[in-house]
């Protein structure tokens, strides 16, 4: 496996025999009863970064956001798009899933 903290998208992700960095394996974020429905602010367009360190406290969990939602938002950055709505996971229930 490679050597990425649990909050990288990477996380999950190996090397090749040649030790670049592997497949992507997805890490998946399922729906929960607790999910926070949220409509995208002007100031979050195409910033899931910003979002991330707003609502987590780091911006380096702004993938979630697009797995999450992936049947809205196909791309992560130019599909974060104000007026929105997609769905947000608790802080803590995120930090279970992690395992952080």
């Amino acid at each position: 496996m490679a050597n990425y903290p649990e909050t990288s998208p990477w996380h999950r992700t190996g090397f090749t025999n040649l030790g670049s960095l592997g497949i992507l394996r997805i890490r998946s974020v399922p729906a929960a009863s607790d999910d926070s429905q949220y409509t995208i602010e002007s100031q979050y367009t195409h910033r899931p970064d910003l979002l991330a360190y707003d609502y987590y406290g780091t911006p380096k969990l702004w993938w979630v956001f697009a797995q999450r939602n992936m049947d809205i938002i196909k791309d992560p950055i130019y599909d974060m798009r104000a007026g929105t709505t997609i769905y947000l996971p608790k802080p803590t229930s995120l930090k279970k899933l992690l395992g952080v």
